[in-house]
């Protein structure tokens, strides 16, 4: 019987997924005879934690006999509580997860919550080791690491008492996974991290992300789409702004960590960056490549935020263009600076995250109702669903997953765009 895994949370933990799948599988857990089920979770927010452990109950009762493993970023900040769960057989660090040699010893278990919580102390991680793969399980664009940890410490930020300090995976490596993947005929490949824009600082010459993005454009002819998955706009090099202002095969889609469009609450969340560094680069970046679209987290309700300080979040989603919205409302994280401020009332913080969120939909939809008429390249994704340059959803009914498709967008329905076929449409 297959492993089963179970993914919350980032596109870094979808790539790992798959390592642990085969590592995993290569352990002989696929041999069980009741099965195993490996839950790589997520702690960016209290929500996320209580989703897997929800989801670790229902498979305990809907499949009684079966190994339930749980590793992650919630198994490493939070390894003493998911071993006390009585449906947990085994509780793996975020750095082990990746190894065979963890899950071979599995069988063996006894039920001492001791015994089963094997999580190290991820601050001792030095190194981000490469891991190949062949395939993304279900997926028409595939990932790849190159950088894990982060060095600095946002105060409402769990993530780095889960993922440890920065490491990067060397050049050459990354080079050699995305050739695999682009052999293996994915036509997207995204380069993922927790920190992404401070790769490099670790490895002999110190390359940086750009550096990385113009060597694999120029060394894997073969790509027809690279993606970054999230970059914090304050560490932008110049060889990566001079790769999205002249490399068409790096997608016009940036999603940018501003958190706040607040200086005073930026200030107090330890940010690297002013809401002016904010436009400053939106504005920049839009001057050399006029089809870029940004995206952006933003968090809503960060303790003390004043209604005016807010008002600066919503005002920054025009003045920063921003399109695609990932809106958090604050969630205290046990241990952080910011889980011991004066916090705001959980009513308020969620009443100004639908706020944010409303403002995100309206520019949403403005963003959309622009592309009518345009002509577009589809990754489809799946059967009817696929995605454009600027990783706008669109709605079509031709092409096969994995295939990019040229298209004339005809109109949207509110969330996504609707798209036929660049021949039919001239027809």
């Amino acid at each position: 019987m297959a492993v089963e895994i179970v993914t919350f949370g980032c596109r870094l933990n979808t790539f790992e997924s798959e390592v642990m799948r085969r590592e995993a599988e290569a352990a002989g857990l696929g041999g069980i005879a009741e099965g195993a089920v490996i839950f790589n979770t997520c702690a960016v927010t209290a929500e996320a934690v209580r989703q897997a452990r929800q989801s670790i109950r229902k498979t305990r009762r809907e499949r009684p006999g079966a190994r339930i493993v749980v590793t992650g970023c919630a198994a490493q900040t939070e390894a003493s509580a998911f071993a006390a769960m009585g449906e947990v057989d085994l509780v793996i660090g975020n750095d082990d997860k990746l190894k065979a040699s963890s899950y071979r010893a599995l069988p063996d278990f006894g039920v001492n919550d001791t015994e089963k919580c094997r999580v190290n102390d991820i601050m001792s991680v030095r190194e981000t080791a490469a891991h190949m793969v062949d395939a993304i399980e279900g997926r028409a664009r595939a990932f790849v690491q190159v950088q894990n940890g982060c060095d600095h410490r946002c105060t409402f930020c769990i993530i780095p008492y889960g993922r440890g300090n920065s490491r990067s995976v060397p050049m050459g490596a990354v080079v050699d996974q995305v050739k695999r993947l682009v052999d293996n005929g994915y036509a997207e490949i995204v380069l993922t991290g927790v920190d992404m824009t401070s790769y490099g600082a670790d490895l002999p010459g110190a390359p940086k992300l750009g550096r990385l993005v113009k060597t694999i454009l120029r060394q894997v002819s073969g790509v027809r789409r690279l993606r970054l998955s999230s970059i914090d706009s304050i560490e932008a090099d110049a060889d990566l702004v001079d790769a999205i202002a002249g490399e068409s095969r790096l997608m016009p889609h940036l999603h940018l960590s501003l958190q706040s469009g607040d200086d005073m609450i930026l200030k107090r969340m330890k940010r690297r960056h002013l809401r002016a560094d904010s436009i400053r680069f939106c504005n920049e970046i839009r001057a050399l490549r006029p089809d870029i679209v940004f995206g952006a987290d933003l968090i809503a309700g960060f303790p003390t935020e004043t209604e005016a300080m807010f008002e600066n979040s919503l005002a920054i989603v025009a003045e920063c263009g921003l399109t695609h919205l990932h809106v958090f409302p604050f969630s205290p994280r046990q241990g952080t600076p910011a889980a011991r401020m004066p916090q705001l009332a959980r009513a308020l913080v969620k009443e100004r995250a639908a706020r944010l969120r409303e403002a995100g939909e309206a520019a949403h939809a403005r963003h959309l109702a622009g592309m009518a008429g345009t002509d577009q390249s589809i990754l489809v994704e799946r059967d009817g669903i696929g995605r454009t340059e600027d990783f706008t959803l669109a709605a079509l009914d031709f092409g096969a997953p994995g295939e990019i498709v040229a298209a004339r967008i005809t109109g949207h329905d509110g969330a996504r765009l609707t798209a036929r076929p660049l021949a039919a449409a001239a027809a």
